[in-house]
């Protein structure tokens, strides 16, 4: 742990100066390209080999380090898109300074004990999630274990989120005099009401922790024509994908049903990408919590988190761990400049420092003890089949 300590201090003014620099030039997802730009620089700076626009996503990287021995092969994941208004609300200037601290100082241990260490630089989690597109097109397929961490108000290692789908209904009618001659037209915007409807009246045949939520994006022009168009954008949210796949069904048969009842044409779409539920790996935890207990931070206990997150489609392909931790005394909600101020004092900086040597210290202790990363991997092996 000294030695872990030492490297870390080696490299934390850089760090502190490009978690403040990202904070103050917030960018959204899919344009973060200063933030891009400054974790590329800082990771050839350590002698990492990037790969810059990786799967043509234009603020994506891959950055590999190579021990050349034998190994497991371990990746840090790394976030940078601000919130519109807010700016990093969720932290996530935090996010990929950590996966840049947590790979530079594993990056200079594995050439002793072995393994190979990949940061990812993953854009736009907060609306089209880059790790989706990389778990769908084989970048985990051949990671041991996934790490990142995530700040918040308080210390959580064992989230769980929901799966999600963004589901958009575009209904096509028919324009006609709202008052001379309403028979002659088909309202668009009558079966978009009566979609909203009969999904109040599903909720009742639905789990509680179940979530659906929408929009109406487009309604009609004018008070005296009958709506020719309409359109509502729903996010539907349930604890495992097996579970959301029967949710969106029924809420797909409900705008089917407005549609039949009026008459309108009904085109369904997918406007985001869809997250699945995180599949908690209680071994990777296990240790991961171990680690935090040794660098003092107080640990919470499992909540469900009813939000969404790009890293449960990793969880869905390897062993990821996605711990929460404490970057303030106070209560602060998430998507608030509240917490995005928090990202840049004192006792944040100082937590960021102790999780990634907690984060370099669990990936110290899988490369260096197999029979840890058997567990870890048969414990996945055994819940994706059940999500």
């Amino acid at each position: 742990m000294e030695k872990v300590n030492a490297l870390i201090d080696g490299i934390f003014e850089e760090l502190v100066e490009i978690n403040h620099f990202i904070y103050e030039n917030p960018e959204l997802g899919n344009q973060e390209f200063k933030a891009c730009k400054a974790h590329i620089e800082l990771l050839k700076k350590h002698n990492f080999q990037v790969e810059d626009k990786f799967l043509d996503m234009e603020t994506a990287f891959r950055a590999t380090y190579d021990s050349k021995k034998l190994g497991p092969v371990i990746a840090v994941m790394g976030e940078y898109d601000a919130l519109p208004g807010i700016g990093h609300g969720c932290g996530h200037n935090m996010i990929g300074t950590i996966a840049d601290g947590v790979g530079i100082v594993l990056s200079k241990i594995v050439d002793e004990i072995g393994g190979k260490i990949i940061v990812l630089g993953t854009p736009a989690e907060e609306t089209n999630g880059g790790k989706v597109d990389m778990a769908d097109r084989g970048v985990f397929d051949d990671i041991d274990i996934a790490l990142m961490a995530h700040p918040s108000s308080r210390t959580n290692l064992e989230i769980q989120s929901l799966a999600m789908e963004a589901i958009e209904f575009e209904f096509s009618g028919k324009a006609a005099h709202a008052a001379a001659a309403p028979e002659k037209g088909i309202n668009a915007l009558d079966a978009v009401i009566s979609t909203f409807n009969s999904i109040n009246a599903l909720r009742e045949h639905i789990t509680t922790s179940t979530r659906i939520h929408g929009i109406i994006t487009e309604g009609g022009v004018a008070a005296n024509i009958v709506p020719e168009k309409a359109v509502a954008q729903f996010y539907v949210r349930a604890t495992t994908k097996s579970y959301l796949k029967e949710v969106i069904e029924k809420v797909k048969n409900c705008a089917r049903g407005a549609a039949l009842a009026t008459g309108a044409e009904l085109s369904i779409r997918n406007y985001e990408k869809s997250y699945d539920n995180f599949v908690l790996n209680n071994a990777l935890t296990g240790v991961v919590k171990k680690h935090f207990i040794e660098n003092k931070f107080d640990i919470g206990c499992e909540v469900l988190s009813l939000g969404s997150l790009d890293a449960g489609n990793v969880s869905h392909v390897c062993p990821t761990a996605h711990p929460m931790f404490s970057i303030t005394t106070e209560d602060i909600p998430g998507h608030t400049r509240d917490l995005a101020n928090a990202t840049i004092k004192p006792y944040a900086l100082d937590a960021m420092k102790r999780v990634i040597n907690a984060l370099v210290l669990t990936g110290v202790e899988v490369i260096e003890n197999p029979e840890i990363l058997i567990a870890i991997k048969e414990e996945h092996d055994r819940k994706r089949k059940s999500c």
